[in-house]
């Protein structure tokens, strides 16, 4: 199925009922009096988080969700049934907009969370309601008031703890593919990668965390270049960036150029994203010999001047990928606690056990 990060629909919650104008005729009872009932109120409609769901897809083919209106009041003093409220499930990380006045409504970041995104109308009211000790025979009852209607603007950012980030074909999905059980489409031409791609990485017993693969960047991306930087709003709830390096590029440019060129456009695309924990990992040294290898990334890091931790891997023969995805659990655990909805039901897929005969390369 098509992923879908965005989709715009409409909410219509139920008018309010209105209330009735009746008077008693019993034969017993000669004054019998106002006996209308109040209507019945609206139903409202709900956002519900849903583990179940990672796209917006099912808003391609249903945009529109109205909610039943409550019923009229009726004399003998009945009041008009309730409309049922209706619930719209959307997958976690869904942040939802209100059109009209751009105004944020609420975000989904737990499963089974409820949100109100649109209130019911209230009931009318009947003419017994408006009897008093000097109006004995009101002939008056109040109509519900409308529903509330919306145009919503529904945008998915994917809730991961690592993000996956660097020029196209430097091995994103390929290390997502090792490390987990998601099977991204792995090609040699590049932004084989149109959408992201989560994946649930197992570090061992009750250890995981997900990881998130977005489509590569090329210079120029924050001004729309390439796939743009469209989908690096997945990275905003992301807590450390993994920047894969190919260390060898196809158009033989430097190593450090194109490490700077990412930052940039990370920078464009927003500052605080940017200034998060970020690690270098440089990919596929199965390709020349490890002296050189070795000598390439220490004249890398020189240039870059760079002190935070890197990680020298292969993602095709797992070298150095079971050492990276350790050391990244490791500093998941040692961050303050985060909400409880990032947990391993964002996925269905089982993930793979660790492979300890793996080696790798451990950070500088």
């Amino acid at each position: 199925m098509k992923f879908v990060d965005e989709a715009t629909i409409k909410v219509e919650a139920g008018d309010g009922g209105n209330g009735c104008v009746s008077f008693r005729r019993e034969r017993a009872i000669p004054f019998g009096g106002p006996d209308g009932g109040d209507g019945g109120d609206g139903g409202s409609v709900y956002a519900v988080a849903d583990p179940n769901l990672n796209s917006l897809a099912d808003f391609r083919f249903n945009r529109v969700f109205r909610a039943r209106r409550g019923e009229n009041g009726t004399g003998s003093n009945c009041r008009g049934a309730g409309g049922d409220d209706i619930e719209v499930p959307m997958p976690l990380g869904s942040l939802i907009n209100d059109i009209a006045t751009d105004e944020r409504i609420g975000e989904l970041t737990r499963p089974g969370q409820r949100i109100k995104i649109a209130q019911g109308g209230f009931h009318g009211l009947g003419n017994v309601r408006f009897k008093s000790s000097t109006n004995r025979s009101p002939r008056r009852a109040s109509p519900g008031t409308p529903g509330e209607q919306r145009e919503l603007r529904v945008e998915l950012s994917l809730m991961a703890d690592v993000g996956l980030l660097g020029l196209p074909n430097a091995g994103k999905s390929t290390l997502l593919a090792s490390v987990s059980a998601a099977r991204p489409k792995i090609a040699d031409y590049p932004f084989t990668t149109l959408y992201p791609q989560p994946g649930v990485v197992a570090v061992g017993p009750h250890k995981s965390f997900v990881m998130v693969d977005v489509p590569g960047l090329i210079e120029g991306a924050a001004e729309g270049a390439g796939l743009g930087i469209r989908f690096l709003k997945h990275l905003s709830r992301t807590r450390l960036l993994l920047h894969m390096i190919d260390v060898m590029p196809p158009d033989g440019a430097s190593l450090s150029a194109n490490v700077r060129t990412i930052r940039e456009e990370l920078r464009a695309f927003s500052p605080e994203v940017s200034a998060r924990e970020q690690w270098l990992v440089f990919n596929k040294i199965d390709v020349m010999p490890r002296e050189e290898a070795d000598e390439l990334v220490q004249r890398t890091l020189a240039e870059l001047d760079w002190k935070g931790r890197w990680f020298a891997i292969s993602a095709v023969t797992r070298v150095g990928c079971d050492v990276l995805s350790a050391a990244a659990m490791q500093w998941i655990d040692e961050q303050a606690p985060r909400e409880p909805e990032i947990v391993a039901e964002l996925l269905s897929n089982e993930p793979p056990t660790a492979n300890p005969e793996a080696e790798g390369n451990p950070a500088a």
